[in-house]
């Protein structure tokens, strides 16, 4: 199927990023590149370092952003790889950072990838790097009931993960869950009636899941670190989130950043060494305009956090 991905909250992240003519910048999840074509496109001579972890990413990008030869690097790794890839790369310093933290819509539309508790007959997999050895099925028919339980629950904040973990297990125990439908019709079995109104059922078995399989919150404090440090000055990282677990890290590495001295005030000198490297420019986060949200659903639960390096 064709790759197609629409840009969530693309104006906001052009203006949060404050491009500059011959600027680097550095787009952590290429996804469908149309973040990293108007970031070539606006800044005007500017280069991109790009890194997805999906191969169909990375070649229709290679399509896409042709007109951009010469001003593009695209590489095959995970955004969290940073500090590495641009050492590799012989880069100092950057103008700006992106990072999209969600799952693109080719992902979860290819019925093939799993990501979907839409797609009933799709093998489970999730996987985002189609080479690397865990899947979703991994997870769920050899993790033991307690690791289940535990993901479910603070990967996917699911007060029914108990249940839905007793269940998986009982199941498999039978024949393995090979599909994406199997494994909905045990989580649908086990959450009450009257709870089924918020939303599928399974979203955020799915989502946990999902971010078992890729890592996903492991290392993204570091990163975050590691591009601020990279940043020159008058730099920006520009975040968006699209769950609580991952708004939260996100959150939480910016006020650390912001911060300085956290000496005693009695204290004359400083002695902790600590001085503040950026400037939140976001005290709330910036969220989609309603004819976004009414046109792309995609964009309902994003926030867009920003820094600027002082």
């Amino acid at each position: 199927m064709q790759f197609s991905h629409v840009p969530v909250m693309l104006e906001e992240c052009m203006d949060a990023l404050n491009l500059k003519p011959t600027g680097i910048y550095f787009d952590g999840t290429l996804g469908g590149s149309g973040h990293s074509y108007e970031i070539l496109k606006r800044s005007k001579g500017g280069s991109l370092i790009a890194t997805d972890l999906d191969l169909t990413a990375l070649a229709v990008a290679k399509d896409r952003l042709k007109e951009f030869e010469g001003k593009t690097t695209l590489v095959h790794d995970n955004f969290k790889n940073f500090k590495f890839i641009l050492d590799e790369l012989g880069i100092n310093e950057i103008d700006g950072a992106l990072l999209d933290l969600g799952v693109s819509s080719y992902q979860l539309d290819e019925r093939s990838r799993g990501f979907s508790y839409m797609a009933r007959d799709a093998r489970l997999d999730m996987r985002m790097n189609s080479d690397a050895t865990l899947s979703a099925y991994e997870v769920v028919n050899e993790y033991s009931e307690k690791k289940l339980k535990e993901i479910l629950y603070l990967y996917g904040e699911e007060r029914f993960s108990a249940n839905i973990a007793r269940n998986i297990v009982n199941e498999r125990a039978k024949k393995p869950i090979t599909t994406t439908g199997e494994l909905v019709d045990i989580i649908e079995k086990s959450i009450p009636a009257k709870f089924k109104k918020d939303g599928h059922p399974a979203k955020r078995t799915f989502q946990a899941i999902r971010i078992e399989v890729n890592g996903e919150l492991t290392g993204l404090d570091e990163v975050l670190h590691d591009i601020a440090d990279k940043l020159k000055k008058g730099g920006r990282l520009a975040v968006i989130t699209f769950h609580s677990l991952e708004d939260r890290i996100v959150k939480h590495a910016f006020i650390d950043l912001a911060t300085g001295c956290t000496c005693d005030r009695t204290i004359p000198v400083c002695i902790c060494g600590r001085s503040k490297k950026v400037e939140i420019l976001t005290k709330k986060p910036i969220t989609a305009s309603e004819v976004e949200r009414e046109g792309n659903s995609r964009s309902l639960s994003a926030k867009l956090r920003v820094i600027e390096k002082l």
